[in-house]
């Protein structure tokens, strides 16, 4: 269906005019002759452009372009001046008209001009569905748990949404640390610009320092045009740093220098670049044991943990672990046009004896691969066989490092021993796997 324009003019003959072009686009015309009777009407119907004059005998038209805007901001209005009242039309620019014309030349501007209006608020309404729906993905609401931890954490994480605060989010691998740094963004007032994440233990130290602040053309070979870094491209936005613990204690004091001054220097340059950007970072690591260490600084450690908010392990939410099988139960079946007859209770029994050293993540990995594989109806026995094998192990020991070396030894297998693959499966970086292997003594 075309969009509504409206037209305020109190000549008959300009009205009848522009509402005869303007209906030959296949457009619904409506007309008023003063600005009260527009107004009126702008608050009855919805209005995708609105063509007014400046002049009218009640009001004046560039101010109602601002009680226009006020009224539905993604409308586009085009004002008419008359002959030599160009500042008219300079001025309700200014106030957030789309554009202007000069009496005289409406007949055959006002078709392209609405047209080009008409596009412009079709793609306002666009971006506003599109962030809508992308709000609405990473909402609080979508974040699966009934469980009285969970529903704490959530509740911590809302409320410090709508703020700048840095924000420290800890816990194991696979808990779902960057669900909620979207979450976070989503609901706060910077959800409408960028969410940009990165993976601190993806990129060595050299290559994290250029994907971070960029660099100018010539700062070292290969450089050959100025880069835009991850802080520039998330400005007025959210910068996501997770697993901070592996980031390189020369650039943590470049972070540092961020975090204070809002401003850094790229690569090669000698001028400070000025943003404004939230940070929320994310670890698995003990950063308070790794700043005793010196591998953390700890005036770093201090100032992005001003909210420190833990994201609990899937085995001390143990209630919740059914409401996430039945959501990926249904999301891979819908997925891969699968069906399913039955969910036994033996399912469920086996995946609530289980502790999960993986976390969500492994839960999800395990019931995807359960669905690919499962017959008409899914019991324990459609379960991968070295989940059940290693049960006993997961049960039996009260140390979790015990629980991640076995993991880490299950899906190393799983991957036919291609590391690089363990680490995609494990949700780690490369380099945070190698460290992980080196301590458990596994070739």
């Amino acid at each position: 269906m075309k969009e509504k324009i409206l037209i305020i003019d109190d000549e008959p003959d300009i009205r009848n005019l522009l509402s005869r072009l303007i209906k030959l686009e296949g457009f619904t015309v409506v007309t008023a002759e003063t600005g009260n009777v527009g107004v009126e009407l702008f608050k009855k119907e919805e209005f995708a452009v609105v063509v007014t004059d400046v002049k009218l005998p009640d009001k004046n038209g560039i101010e109602l372009v601002s009680l226009f805007k006020v009224l539905n901001p993604d409308c586009e209005i085009i004002v008419l001046t008359a002959y030599g009242k160009i500042p008219d039309g300079v001025k309700a620019i200014k106030e957030g008209a789309f554009n202007y014309l000069t009496k005289g030349d409406e007949d055959n501007k006002i078709v392209p001009l609405v047209m080009r209006a008409v596009e412009k608020v079709r793609m306002s309404i666009k971006i506003s569905r599109l962030e809508r729906s992308i709000g609405e993905k990473y909402s609080f609401e979508n974040i699966i748990g009934s469980s009285t931890v969970i529903l704490s954490v959530v509740e911590m994480a809302k409320k410090v949404s709508n703020t700048d605060t840095t924000v420290l989010l800890t816990g194991e691998t696979g808990t779902g640390k960057e669900v909620f740094a979207q979450s976070i963004h989503y609901a706060g007032k910077r959800k409408s610009n960028s969410f940009i994440a990165v993976n601190c233990s993806s990129f060595n130290k050299e290559l994290l320092e250029s994907e971070l602040f960029g660099y100018k053309a010539g700062a070292f070979t290969g450089a050959n045009k100025n880069k835009k870094g991850l802080f520039e491209e998330a400005d007025k936005g959210t910068l996501f740093l997770d697993e901070i613990g592996e980031m390189h204690t020369s650039l943590q004091s470049k972070l540092l220098r961020v975090l204070e001054t809002n401003s850094f220097i790229k690569i090669g340059d000698t001028k400070p670049i000025s943003v404004d950007v939230r940070i929320i970072t994310a670890t698995n690591r003990d950063l308070q044991d790794d700043v005793k260490k010196g591998n953390f600084r700890a005036d770093l450690f201090y100032r992005i943990g001003v909210m420190k908010i833990n994201i609990p392990p899937l085995r001390e939410r143990k209630e919740d672990i059914k409401l996430f099988a039945d959501y990926f139960l249904k999301y891979f079946s819908s997925k891969m046009n699968r069906s399913f007859s039955k969910v036994s209770e033996s399912f469920y029994d086996k995946l609530l004896s289980y502790d999960f050293p993986g976390n969500i993540r492994e839960l999800r990995n395990i019931l995807e691969r359960t669905v690919i594989l499962a017959g008409k109806e899914i019991t324990a026995d459609s379960l991968p066989v070295d989940l059940v094998s290693n049960q006993s192990l997961s049960l039996d020991s009260t140390n979790l490092d015990d629980v991640e070396r076995i993991h880490i030894q299950s899906i190393l297998k799983r991957a036919n021993g291609n590391k690089t693959r363990a680490a995609e499966l494990l949700g780690i970086g490369l380099t945070t796997l190698y460290r992980k292997l080196q301590s458990y003594g596994i070739e």
